[in-house]
């Protein structure tokens, strides 16, 4: 992705800063970026292509609106202290947003680049230009630094330099930040996910660590799921278990599944063998468990996405639309969550991004039909633990063999 100095063009210079602001090596965690859909097509302006290599260094792609606008590059992390003046502001990463400027017929519009990142401190906890070196002026300095904007310098060999940091301001989250978090957070469908879809699975994983023995071992002597380490995934994607300093440790939330056991059947290894009268059911969960079953309800609402989805399902139900299609409901959707939504159900490569969202950020309702644009985790085993509990009335489907105009999101008690 090198260029000649005096050369680069808007692209390369944010393909070059996502790679510092954001490396990928280390698959960190609480880490996560979008550009925006502008660069994911084959054009960024009229004649001026963009070169494959670097679509994929930019990809995924969404159309993020952070403060007045559309930031070039915006995501969640924690950054390396020579890029903030302040390393943090309480727990969570700060999200960040870039607008990037390159060479366009013979200039580089730096000031305009500044004014746009100070926009997005509106939202965002920090907030970048990023240019060429060659093209950063004194004047660009000190209005960034009047302005809180840091300055990112990228020169002909790709290196990145910073040479005004801002400060990290607090902000309120919009609903567009929060899609952006909640990928960036353990419970994102981005990176980790859910690998089996029997609520089930997730709830006896917990059972398991508290009891004495070894969890896998007491998975399998009481059938509960063979596969250890996607049952272990999931409970920390439902916020069951998380990592502590001395491993895995229960959540609030684990704990409370342990008080229903324990009040329920005087001892967890006694709960645990009331799963091998579950083993290799299809039944659903809360007509097969009514007890578990609304507990195992519980544990999914406290899922990010279930919450929103079901108060969208009933508001479709409300407009006289009670059993719409896959594709009627990420329509519906996008129209008042658009970032949550392409986070929620679209896969994150570049090919997919490209052919479901126009440069604009709109979706092109004709790749929805295919159903091998959508991520596993959210129409297949998210879907299938709403059916188990009792929140949607047909179970999900793997992707490869999803039909997404007959595919029927609906609620099984609608109100």
């Amino acid at each position: 992705m090198s260029s000649a100095a005096g050369s680069l063009s808007e692209p390369q210079v944010l393909a070059h800063t996502k790679r510092r602001l954001f490396p990928t090596e280390g698959g960190e965690e609480r880490s996560y970026v979008v550009a925006d859909t502008q660069f994911s097509q084959d054009e960024w302006l009229p004649g001026r292509p963009i070169e494959p290599a670097i679509r994929d260094r930019l990809a995924p792609f969404n159309h993020v609106q952070i403060g007045g606008g559309y930031p070039d590059l915006v995501g969640v992390r924690d950054l390396e202290s020579d890029l903030l003046a302040v390393e943090r502001l309480g727990d969570e990463p700060p999200l960040i947003a870039i607008e990037a400027k390159g060479y366009a017929s013979g200039g580089v519009d730096t000031q305009r680049g500044i004014v746009q990142a100070y926009d997005r401190l509106h939202e965002a906890n920090a907030a970048y230009l990023a240019a060429p070196t060659a093209a950063i002026s004194e004047t660009d300095r000190t209005l960034a630094r009047e302005l809180n904007v840091g300055v990112l310098g990228v020169d002909a060999a790709g290196d990145v330099e910073a040479l005004e940091v801002p400060r990290i301001v607090g902000n309120r989250t919009s609903s567009e930040a929060t899609a952006l978090r909640f990928q960036a957070g353990a419970q994102g469908v981005a990176n980790k996910s859910f690998g089996l879809n029997h609520p089930k699975n997730y709830l006896g994983y917990p059972l398991a660590h508290y009891a004495d023995g070894e969890t896998a071992a007491l998975l399998s002597e009481y059938k509960v799921v063979g596969a250890v380490d996607s049952a272990r995934q999931g409970a920390a994607f439902l916020g069951l278990i998380e990592d502590g300093p001395r491993g895995v440790e229960l959540t609030s939330l684990g704990q409370e599944v342990l008080r229903f056991a324990t009040r329920r059947c005087g001892s967890v290894e006694a709960a645990l063998a009331e799963f091998e009268d579950w083993y290799r059911s299809r039944k659903r969960f809360v007509d097969l468990a009514p007890g578990w079953g609304q507990l195992a309800r519980r544990v999914v609402f406290e899922y990010p996405a279930t919450e929103l989805l079901v108060a969208e399902l009933q508001a479709m139900h409300d407009d006289w639309q009670p059993e719409p299609s896959l594709v009627d409901l990420v329509v519906h959707l996008h129209e008042t969550h658009p970032t949550f939504t392409v986070e929620l159900f679209l896969r994150g490569d570049d090919d997919v991004r490209r052919r479901a969202l126009t440069e604009d950020g709109e979706l092109r309702r004709e790749a929805l039909a295919d159903g091998t644009v959508y991520h596993a985790p959210t129409v297949f085993q998210l879907k299938a633990m709403l059916y188990h509990t009792g929140i949607v009335t047909e179970r999900g489907a793997e992707p490869h063999r999803l039909e997404p105009r007959d595919d029927v999101w609906a609620l099984r008690e609608p109100v």
